[in-house]
């Protein structure tokens, strides 16, 4: 299992409670694919995105650290394009 880092962007206009459950289901799709999750949470609230995403403004950052196999990468990016509610997101392998 190699360590991982996501950054996600969701979109600015949620009510907060589905932000919460977004956030679950962020998390849910790691431990899907047998995954741990060292820390996640809210890394910035409604920022100034540098240009449009979507229509879309400003942002709210979402900041995941987790352990999964390399494999299931290709899996959980594909299940957070799927989410209309993200506007981006950026996976890396942190050493």
């Amino acid at each position: 299992m190699n360590k991982y880092e996501g950054l996600i962007i969701v979109k600015p206009d949620l009510s907060e409670e589905d932000r919460k459950n977004l956030f679950l289901q962020i998390d849910e799709a790691v431990t899907k694919h047998h995954g741990v999750i060292s820390q996640g949470g809210l890394w910035a609230e409604k920022k100034k995105l540098f240009f449009p995403i979507k229509k879309y403004l400003e942002g709210v950052y979402y900041l995941l650290n987790f352990s999964v196999d390399p494999l299931a990468i290709k899996d959980i990016r594909h299940a957070y394009t799927l989410n209309e509610n993200i506007l981006r997101v950026l996976i890396t392998k942190v050493e």
